[in-house]
């Protein structure tokens, strides 16, 4: 691993933007919305040409998924494979609060580094960027482009981001020290001015109804009748294990008192015993199950036999 230094961020950083015209730092680039929404998916749009001998980002698409991760692809047509000399960063304001993190670098709290085809996460410590704790999920790929996912807990649990990228070529590396050479360097940085603007939207989790299951299979006259309700949430596909069980039972217009409320084996179980006297009334029967402010219930219906 050869870690990101505080010299070389600032030649990149200023190397590229020597040109830029005089504007105010830190303005918003206005995205493209997708017609992707319902993915959370954006593009946003960067300025092609600058530079025909230079990596040219034309976009960057950033979408994430209901278990938060996050995924910044960077589009450059002009760099189909990943070659030995070539490098991408995205700085990462993960509060979107350019009043914190690094002050040189529009408040970037996290940068990712692509180098040699590994990526590796730093983290603004107030002073420098160090190696970040929270490496486990940021993976990394190339194809016309660099790909970069990484779950938004590695990010200070972030909703709301702000971001740049930026794509180096003509970099030489020393094999015996890492020292890096960006004499003959060139470089393309999106957006030209400030940083792009982009909301983490994640679907609120839900408990489903995987089943209902009656035992017996209809309700019987003088013996314990069953409905076994299993639930599961909709963001991990794991079922109910426990959680607060609600029976409510009726025969006819008379309420039953459930005698098995709870979570067993996971389901949310509802038992009532079903006098001999009812045999040939409707009964009338309802399973909820509450988990971590999610709830999931069903009802049943059926003869008396």
């Amino acid at each position: 691993m050869r870690p990101l230094t505080r010299p070389w961020l600032v030649l990149a950083i200023a190397v590229a933007v020597v040109a830029l015209p005089t504007v105010a730092w830190g303005a918003l680039a206005s995205p493209t919305d997708t017609a992707a929404i319902a993915a959370n998916s954006t593009t946003y749009m960067d300025s092609a040409g600058e530079d025909p001998t230079a990596p040219d980002i034309t976009t960057i698409v950033v979408s994430n998924d209901d278990a938060g991760t996050i995924t910044f692809r960077v589009n450059v047509p002009n760099r189909p494979q990943l070659t030995r000399d070539t490098a991408a960063f995205v700085d990462v304001d993960s509060d979107a609060n350019q009043a914190t993190g690094d002050p040189a670098n529009f408040g970037a709290d996290f940068i990712i580094q692509y180098i040699q085809g590994e990526a590796i996460l730093f983290r603004w410590d107030g002073t420098d960027y160090r190696l970040s704790a929270t490496q486990a999920s940021l993976t990394s790929s190339w194809s016309g482009g660099p790909t970069f996912k990484i779950n938004a807990a590695a990010l200070k649990n972030t909703r709301h981001l702000r971001f740049d990228a930026l794509v180096v070529s003509g970099l030489v590396f020393d094999d015996t020290t890492g020292a890096i050479d960006c004499t003959n360097c060139k470089r393309d940085l999106a957006p030209l001015v400030g940083l792009y603007d982009y909301s983490v939207k994640i679907t609120p989790p839900t408990l489903i109804v995987k089943s209902l299951k009656p035992t017996p299979k209809a309700p019987t006259a003088g013996l314990p009748f069953t409905l076994r309700l299993v639930a599961a949430r909709s963001d991990t596909g794991a079922a109910v294990q426990n959680g607060r069980v609600t029976c409510v039972g009726r025969v006819g217009n008379a309420r039953l008192r459930a005698q098995v409320q709870k979570v067993q084996g996971g389901a949310a179980v509802c038992t009532w015993n079903l006098p001999s006297t009812t045999k040939g009334k409707s009964f009338r029967g309802s399973v909820a199950v509450a988990f971590e402010g999610l709830k999931a219930s069903r009802s049943y219906a059926g003869k008396v036999r």
